[in-house]
């Protein structure tokens, strides 16, 4: 089945705008402002001209929501992702689709979400798998890139028993939390362990759904034009839903290590455990 027929990933003008920002001087980093674009799209955000105009609500969402479920925390902190946020709107006025006034007000919403944002990022109760594992790769010097050496890494902390793997996490030191009980491995239980599998599962499903609504979309628009569906899709329905759940979790592998959402699913589940639907309380 065809991905790009179907217009599965928003195909973001991230070059674009990363020439612009480095014409007017300022420094964006290139992961975090791609994510951004995509997260901004994804949810629906309007788009002129292929780049989002975010509202104030949109960016609560995405940095209160989205961000804090999907995305690492960048090596040189999490301003890289406020700073993504501050080049879409200065472009944004460049284009003449924002004035002044709401160019500052967006920028005044913006340094208002900031600590809320920096919280949620290391708040161990927002963690998932692929957020944590990524946090301790980086922590212990693997390249991210080199999938040999990651699973080096994966089969060695394998070794550990739970004891060690609860201390290994603890101390990290990206994390914070108003209760200070990260710092304590016993707090690394199976309840934490229950809310990482289930925040997990929560955003390979959010990613889905957002996928699938842009795939609705797009063949919505092919039989509004008379090109009708693509005929591979009443054949292998099956296959269209792991396309759908391959694409989310190559998107989250590549907002944290790429690759590592399904590995840890694939061959290290016992290292990433998500819950059985009679564990989740209701």
């Amino acid at each position: 089945m065809d991905a790009l027929a179907l217009a599965l990933t928003p195909h973001t003008r991230t070059d674009d705008l990363l020439e612009w920002c480095a014409a007017q001087g300022r420094e964006v980093a290139e992961r975090p402002l791609r994510t951004v674009l995509t997260l901004l799209e994804l949810s629906g955000t309007p788009v002129h001209d292929g780049f989002p105009e975010p509202t104030a609500a949109d960016l609560d969402q995405l940095l209160h929501e989205q961000l804090p479920m999907t995305a690492d925390t960048e090596p040189d902190g999490d301003q890289a992702y406020l700073d993504a946020v501050a080049a879409i709107i200065d472009h944004q006025r460049a284009a003449k689709r924002l004035n002044a006034k709401r160019q500052a007000r967006l920028h005044e919403e913006l340094a208002g979400f900031g600590d809320g944002f920096r919280l949620a990022m290391r708040m161990p109760g927002r963690l998932t798998w692929p957020r944590l594992y990524a946090m301790l790769l980086r922590r212990d010097g693997v390249d991210g890139s080199d999938q040999a050496a990651v699973r080096a890494w994966l089969d060695a902390f394998r070794q550990r028993d739970a004891d060690q793997r609860a201390a290994a996490w603890a101390d990290l030191p990206q994390l914070i939390t108003p209760e200070e009980e990260h710092g304590r491995p016993e707090a690394w239980g199976h309840t934490r362990l229950l809310t990482l599998g289930m925040a997990t599962e929560n955003a390979r499903l959010f990613l889905g759904n957002r996928l699938l609504e842009r795939v609705y979309r797009s063949l919505t628009a092919m039989v509004a034009e008379g090109r009708g569906l693509p005929p591979e899709l009443g054949r292998d329905v099956e296959g269209y839903g792991r396309l759908v759940a391959e694409e989310a979790a190559r998107l989250l592998g590549e907002w944290t290590v790429p690759g590592l959402p399904a590995l840890l699913r694939a061959d290290y589940p016992d290292l990433a455990p998500e819950p059985d639907p009679a564990e989740i309380p209701r």
